[in-house]
């Protein structure tokens, strides 16, 4: 019998072959030196290093300060960096050479702002915005009957357009667009939500923060039009919805791509997984029927699936 097995595996190369593969595929991934890093107090860090240790019992995670990490040059070839913020995202690109780096809590505008169109090799940015497409389909959800979408933008974020007209168009929304360089004249704001029926907020903190946000938001009510977005803290001061990532989802998704070699990083990417936060108050306030969070997120998952 052994020897009518020998003969089989001598006969047949292609069974060698594929108990190889499938040898490969079971291999377990190499333990790595996981540094996560932000400039300033690192305390805010250690919730988060503790799940992802957690969750990757084979590697090794550590918190070091930015200005207490090694050159760039000089870190081993399993370190995996995992920066945190726009300040430790200018860091690492202050040197060419340096160990596979991922980097949270930065939009894109703040990554436009620091490096330009340029794609920076071995780097991979998890963007911290709200994805176009899912923040137009939950729009659609409350809305059903919304055809024209309102974005204000300034010359920073204006890049971001034909990523939401793409979006947009998958959906057979359309897309109006206004620029607004100046947050202190409103005629803009007003034109914008004249000629359209919904606005969508971006990760944009020259238009969207705590100084204009008062201003937006009573503006576009008065002209009885709900706003999504940018995010979550846009909702809990008055914006009628908007999805968005916590640290599980981050976790999540950082998880998955530490599984991967990486050169199989994408450039920049959204969370692979999110929430939604609704304001229901302000939902009576425009006669919008707000389904739980929790429902809105499995439906716009729903489309998300292949």
């Amino acid at each position: 019998m052994a020897a009518n097995h020998s003969a089989t595996w001598r006969n047949c190369p292609w069974l060698h072959t594929a108990l190889l593969v499938l040898c490969l595929l079971h291999t377990p991934v190499r333990a790595a030196e996981l540094l996560l890093s932000s400039a300033g107090d690192t305390s805010s860090l250690q919730g988060f290093g503790n799940a992802l240790a957690a969750a990757r019992a084979q590697d090794r995670v550590r918190i070091v300060p930015l200005n207490d990490l090694p050159p760039l040059n000089q870190m081993p070839a399993d370190t995996r960096l995992i920066l945190f913020g726009q300040p430790a995202l200018a860091w690492r690109l202050s040197a060419e050479q340096g160990p596979p780096t991922l980097v949270l809590q930065v939009s894109k505008t703040q990554a436009r702002a620091t490096f330009g169109d340029r794609a920076p090799s071995n780097l991979s940015v998890l963007w911290s915005d709200a994805a176009p497409l899912r923040q137009l389909r939950l729009a659609k959800h409350l809305q059903p009957h919304i055809g024209r979408i309102g974005v204000l933008h300034d010359a920073d974020s204006a890049f971001m357009l034909d990523e939401i007209r793409h979006a947009a168009a998958a959906l057979d929304l359309e897309i109006v667009a206004e620029d607004w360089p100046n947050t202190r004249d409103n005629r803009p704001l007003l034109h914008l939500l004249q000629h359209s029926d919904i606005l969508l907020g971006l990760a944009d903190d020259d238009l969207y923060n705590p100084q204009t946000a008062k201003n937006l938001l009573l503006t576009s009510y008065a002209q009885q039009r709900a706003m999504i977005g940018p995010g979550a803290g846009f909702v809990r001061a008055g914006s009628l919805a908007s999805t968005y990532s916590d640290q599980n989802d981050w976790l999540a998704t950082l998880n998955t791509l530490l599984d991967q070699p990486p050169q199989g990083w994408p450039s920049g990417s959204y969370s692979d997984t999110f929430k939604v936060l609704g304001n229901s108050q302000v939902a009576r306030a425009l006669a919008v029927d707000l389904p739980s969070d929790e429902d809105l997120a499995r439906r716009i998952a729903e489309g998300e699936t292949p």
